[in-house]
């Protein structure tokens, strides 16, 4: 009942007319940028991080604004995935081995109309799941010491390089750049320089909202400015009547509840995200309804099973990110950065000390939901539209919020230069195949994860051995081996079936 009564308090936090004002915002601009193909939940965030602070938004504002921009990319996404054939984001390539081929069939507006259902459930589910298990997670988290963070932490590295990076020793070598990054500054315990170069504009470190704008969103400008264009989309969108009929609902229900259970779960361990929770929920759904081998020829369940989970991920990944202070996803590192730039440290002590933000945000998540799937439906269409504008009238008002954004955050044109050179950093990695997730998250819990360690190490006098002084710590270092060596045994073997799986589909998306 404590829980329902928060529930209840964040409810009165959500309904006033600018946080109702803004989550309407968020869902219609992150519905449109889920839908641009390249763009995806992960840029779209981060490209308003810099109008939410310029606005002068409060945290409960601000942070309703940006995950209701998650939640509608999430949403998003399934539009260029099934009228195109070309993903919105990562974690939407399962959506279209079935709904490509459904749109080709002239049932575009079926799996459109399925595939929103599909999102609406996922993401409501998953909400319910965050207000349950996110304050037993903190009863848990309570547990924890220095010992037990850094392993956390580690935990959180580790499980990086799972079947959404390109191998283990990529994301490796981004996390290792990301935490040496987070190394810039004074040293905290003793007051001296690291890497500063003799810049005093170092010296407190490099910004993250700076880092991550210029990785992600400026990244992006330049494979812009790279292909000039060549991606881009031409020729019109045909949908027919977004609907689905009960009896194919009633068909998909079943996919869709297990799907939300399995992509809740893959939200939830840290690392994972989104992506997974598509592939899992898919690769399961055809393992146990695909007796007549209709996956990958049109099955609306295709459709259903991995909408459902890679929006039920979006839900759980911010379990651990607002219980443990580590991010679920690249998108919740995104949002964690926003949290500690308004001097608000997710983790055990986040729901008693900031309870108006961490409950008003699950409220407006609630709420988020429903527009979200009032606008999916009927406004399909205006949406689709979208994936028809040029992309050399979008990408120069990226870069301008960028510069203008980050400009008015601190009002430094050393900024800016930082800015410009992680966005080259970024394009580079991109060029490589180098992920940018790994890199984010290490400059966010580099000086955490130090932090922890040095007080672990004081308090045992330097013995290395405290590092696994508790059943706790030694069981989320060995989660962290078997995170870490897993993906690289079975990660051929996975990424071969999704490979024939989109082969057998006649759909293989580059």
């Amino acid at each position: 009942m404590d829980v329902l009564t928060s529930l209840g308090h964040g409810f009165a936090v959500a309904i006033t007319f600018e946080n109702l004002g803004l989550a309407l915002i968020g869902c219609l601009l992150g519905t449109i940028i889920g839908a641009l193909p390249g763009l995806g939940p992960s840029n779209g965030v981060a490209i308003l991080i810099p109008l939410s602070f310029s606005l002068g938004l409060d945290a409960t504002a601000a942070l309703i604004l940006l995950t209701s921009v998650y939640y509608g990319a999430m949403y998003g996404g399934r539009i260029s995935s099934i009228l195109l054939n070309i993903p919105g984001d990562e974690p939407a390539v399962m959506t279209t081995l079935d709904g490509y081929p459904m749109a080709r069939a002239g049932k575009a507006g079926e799996a459109l109309a399925i595939s929103g259902i599909a999102s609406f459930v996922g993401s409501f589910v998953a909400t319910w799941g965050l207000v349950f298990l996110a304050p037993q997670l903190v009863k848990v988290a309570l547990l924890f010491g220095p010992a037990e963070y850094f392993a956390l932490f580690t935990l959180a590295f580790a499980t990086l390089g799972g079947i959404s990076s390109t191998n283990q020793a990529k994301a490796a070598l981004a996390a290792a750049l990301g935490l040496g990054i987070a190394m810039i500054g004074v040293d905290g315990q003793t007051g001296v320089p690291r890497f500063s170069f003799g810049m005093v504009h170092l010296y407190d470190g490099v910004n993250f909202l700076v880092a991550i704008v210029g990785l992600f969103a400026l990244s992006e400008v330049f494979i812009f400015l790279e292909h000039r264009g060549e991606n881009a989309v031409h020729g019109s969108v045909s949908i027919g009547r977004p609907v689905a009929s009960w009896s194919v609902l009633k068909y998909c229900t079943p996919a869709m509840l297990r799907s939300t259970v399995i992509g809740f779960i893959a939200g939830v361990l840290p690392g994972a995200g989104a992506s997974l929770g598509s592939f899992m929920a898919y690769a399961s759904e055809k393992n146990i309804s695909d007796k007549d081998k209709t996956f990958g020829k049109g099955d609306p369940r295709g459709v259903a099973a991995p909408e459902a989970g890679n929006n039920a991920a979006a839900g759980g990944a911010l379990v651990p990110m607002l219980a443990l202070g580590v991010p679920g996803s690249g998108t919740t590192a995104v949002l964690l950065a926003v949290l500690l730039s308004l001097n608000i440290t997710p983790g055990p002590l986040l729901f008693t000390q900031h309870p108006d933000v961490v409950w008003g945000l699950i409220a407006a998540l609630f709420i988020a939901n429903f527009m979200l799937i009032a606008m999916n439906l009927p406004l399909v269409g205006l949406f689709a539209r979208v994936l028809l504008i040029p992309p050399q009238f979008l990408m120069p008002l990226v870069a301008m919020i960028s510069f203008v954004g980050i400009y008015g955050i601190n009002g430094s044109t050393f900024d800016l230069l930082v800015m410009v050179i992680f966005g080259v950093l970024g394009w580079v990695l991109r060029k490589l195949d180098v992920p940018l997730v790994p890199v984010i998250m290490g400059v966010l819990l580099g000086n955490q994860m130090e932090a922890n360690l040095r007080r672990a190490l004081t308090i045992s006098n330097g013995e290395w051995g405290a590092l696994l002084h508790s059943p706790l710590s030694i069981g989320l270092w060995v989660l962290a081996v078997v995170g870490f060596v897993l993906p690289i045994v079975v990660g051929k073997r996975l990424k071969s079936r999704i490979a024939r799986a989109k082969e057998e589909a006649g759909t293989l998306v580059d």
